[in-house]
């Protein structure tokens, strides 16, 4: 009697333990099954993404591309990196070269904090452009070169845009010192930059 009391308790525990296990196991496997789905819909999404991104960064370089052949562009910079090698990462609103026509305007100003001889932080100058080149390399880069002179600055300036997109780099060759400057971001058409400008030297 005993025994057959102890095997029926125990068959009741088993069974319950089996179903638990079971349960476990349908819990887990639903939880791989959303994650599966919920992967394929990410990368699903992410291709979208890239396919998108594709397209905006192609219309963006063919607006980039008619603004330096027109000469009414902005390079609009994220990062500044001085001779010493120090690398500023900056406003882009405050850091750019613009060309408008044969006026060009170079604006360093990588500090927020002190006003700067152009009240926003750095210095500001414009001049006249002329020798003015546009090249493109057999990889798709293009490279638009010029020279700047006018009161506060007499400057090589080279500008190197890279293929399929409108990011670009700039070097800024001073003629009267070696403080070379560059700068690093992207080229939009004059008209669609929210740039402001100092005052000049």
């Amino acid at each position: 009697m005993v025994i057959v009391a102890g095997l029926s308790a125990i068959a009741p525990d088993a069974h319950a333990q089996t179903a638990d296990r079971n349960a476990r196991a349908a819990a887990r496997q639903e939880k791989m099954d959303k994650w599966h789905k919920d992967m394929a819909e990410f990368r699903a999404r992410s291709a979208q993404d890239r396919h998108l991104q594709a397209l905006v960064d192609s219309v963006a370089s063919v607006q980039a591309r008619a603004a330096l052949q027109n000469q009414d562009f902005v390079l609009e910079a994220d990062n500044v990196t001085f001779r010493n090698g120090a690398t500023v990462f900056v406003n882009s609103n405050t850091n750019f070269i613009s060309v408008k026509g044969n006026r060009a305007v170079v604006q360093i100003s990588p500090s927020n904090m002190a006003s700067g001889p152009n009240g926003v932080g750095g210095v500001t100058v414009d001049g006249t452009i002329s020798g003015q080149q546009i090249k493109q390399g057999k990889n798709g880069q293009i490279t638009f070169s010029m020279n700047v002179m006018g009161i506060g600055i007499n400057a090589q300036v080279e500008i190197y845009m890279f293929p399929g997109s409108n990011e670009a780099s700039a070097t800024v060759y001073p003629n009267f010192n070696s403080n070379t400057v560059w700068l690093s971001g992207k080229i939009v058409p004059y008209e669609n930059s929210d740039v402001f400008e100092g005052m000049s030297l």
